[in-house]
């Protein structure tokens, strides 16, 4: 029991300053209003401003955002470049083909956005409806009343040293208590983690499984840029049995937003999600959207790829779980954004409706039963075996997918099942070292020169956020067993191998790099490798992801 932190009470909590965070405190609002009542709403958002760390392709779908603002256009909502023309290729290492595009990932009607610049315009509308927003706060805790319930959250500590002793500049957290705590912590939360396990919410959901997004955003020649173009591309560099692809998309003011996702299921301990990506934009039918560009951003992030299966227990007393956080990300459309305000409107409609109700308890359990009738489940049930069908490879997995929604509608009699992506690491001695070509710093670049456009930035007196639990492990198993992968997964630079020559290797962590992706915690093979929030504000910034 802390003594030394002030205490702040609300009525609703919001941890997570994503499109569901920022959606669920609107939407209390604006339930509230409704009702006539007035709700206190604030929202933690980690990052130094609200887009600070948002990243995504992104395409978005419309159809969560007019629900909540019927007039969004009018509202000046940063949605400037109408989808256009969509291709899907197939890539080998020197040729493409044209393959027919599935349903899901067809476009029409969609929108090319940053999601950062639209959070930031969801942020303003949030404000204007009178939610507390407080960026550069990282809820460092989880608090709960003597009977186990979710009192609310605690922001970290600043001012601490590397020693784990506070500084000269010490202050302690804030204690944010509330009727109702929203947690949007986006992919692999280390809060949403800690509620897993207290309160049992992933007992009978399959296992999560997750891809690795990383993104640069470039200026092209004018005469190249195509406002509208969505190209999506499965095949080289990856070998057959790793899921993963890349997106293009041309977005206003000859800007194009490049990525490449690899699923972290991927077997060769020897790969390098990054230097994979940097080859894709080699291939002849990519490289010359590029040439005689600039990279002015870079960016990576982890994804929830389970989708119905994997989704754990939505609320338990004090609380409950939106967004990514909770996997609501529709895999084949290669969308989440419209499913995390979807799940959190609902969740927000629940919230409100058991604060208005004096015998209503502790727990939202509306929510999870809105969820079920509502387009959201439907969506996610229908697409829920297209991508475990990728255990046949890549073209099992596309035949697959075809079969699924063509003949069986989404409608089949089973449900595959998903696996955890650090038991899938295959030994070192199994595979092939890959032989990555040098960067050329015009098209493909190393990894230090990336994280500098990230603008990623630590206050480095202070304890790693990235923690292990035996310190032992990372030579011993990782670099014995695996060839240290944490040095190849990790988009950062943030993991190295030192003193090889010598014969005496050790594992040095440069925390400060580190772009909050969570792949590392993620992808660890002895799950030994803990992220944990650093001081608020701590992260990449970036301006327009």
């Amino acid at each position: 029991m802390r003594t030394d932190r002030d205490a702040m009470e609300y009525d609703v909590v919001i941890v997570g300053g994503g499109p569901a965070g920022l959606t669920a405190a609107i939407r209390v609002k604006q339930q509230a209003a409704a009702a006539g009542r007035e709700l206190s709403v604030c929202l933690l958002e980690k990052g130094s401003e609200i887009g600070a760390h948002i990243l995504s392709g992104a395409v978005i779908e419309t159809r969560a955002l007019a629900e909540l603002f019927p007039d969004w256009q009018e509202r000046g909502a940063p949605l400037n470049t109408p989808a256009g023309e969509d291709r899907f290729l197939f890539l080998t290492e020197g040729g493409s083909f044209k393959l027919p595009t599935p349903p899901q990932m067809a476009n029409h009607g969609n929108y090319i956005v940053s999601l950062g610049n639209f959070c930031r315009w969801l942020g303003e509308q949030a404000e204007a409806l009178g939610v507390e927003i407080y960026p550069g706060f990282a809820a460092a805790e989880v608090l709960y009343h003597e009977d186990g319930s979710v009192k609310g959250v605690a922001t970290g500590d600043l001012g601490i040293g590397k020693d784990g002793q506070p500084g000269h500049n010490f202050q302690p957290g804030m204690e944010l208590h509330a009727r109702q705590t929203i947690f949007a912590e986006g992919c692999r939360g280390s809060l949403t983690r800690e509620l897993f396990e207290r309160f049992k919410l992933r007992d009978g959901a399959d296992p999560q499984t997750y891809g690795i997004g990383i993104k640069e955003l470039w200026e092209i020649d004018p005469a190249k840029h195509q406002p509208g173009l969505i190209v999506h591309s499965v095949g080289w560099p990856l070998a057959n049995d790793t899921y993963g692809g890349s997106f293009l998309y041309h977005l206003e003011n000859n800007l194009v937003a490049v990525g490449f996702v690899v699923g972290l299921d991927y077997k060769n301990p020897w790969l390098s999600p990054f230097e994979e990506f940097q080859r894709y934009k080699t291939h002849p039918a990519i490289r010359g959207f590029f040439e005689g560009g600039r990279r002015i951003s870079y960016g990576a992030r982890a994804l929830s790829e389970g989708g119905f299966q994997s989704l754990p227990k939505l609320t338990f007393p004090g609380g409950l779980l939106v967004g990514d956080t909770a996997g609501f990300l529709n895999v084949p459309k290669i969308k989440g954004t419209h499913m995390a305000m979807q799940s959190a409107m609902l969740a927000a409609d629940a919230v409100v409706a058991l604060l208005a109700d004096a015998e209503g308890g502790r727990e939202a359990q509306a929510y999870p039963l809105a969820l079920r009738d509502n387009w959201l489940w439907d969506e996610l049930h229908r697409v829920r075996n297209v991508r475990p069908a990728f255990k046949w490879g890549l073209w099992g997995g596309l035949a697959y997918g075809a079969l699924d929604t063509f003949l069986f509608r989404g409608k089949a009699p089973w449900t595959m099942a998903h696996h955890d992506d650090h038991s899938q690491l295959g030994e070192k001695t199994a595979y092939a070292k890959i032989d990555y070509p040098k960067p050329d710093g015009k098209l493909t670049f190393d990894r230090l020169s990336s994280v500098f456009l990230s603008a990623t930035n630590h206050e480095e007196n202070q304890p790693s956020h990235l923690r292990l639990k035996d310190a032992m492990v990372p030579v011993s198993i990782n670099y014995a067993k695996y060839g240290a992968p944490e040095t190849r997964y990790c988009p950062a630079g943030v993991y190295e191998i030192l003193g090889e020559d010598e014969g005496a290797p050790r594992l040095q962590i440069n925390a400060q790099n580190c772009l909050h992706c969570k792949t590392c915690d993620i992808k660890d093979p002895t799950q030994n490798i803990v992220w944990t929030v650093p001081e608020g504000g701590g992260g990449p910034n970036y301006p327009n992801m």
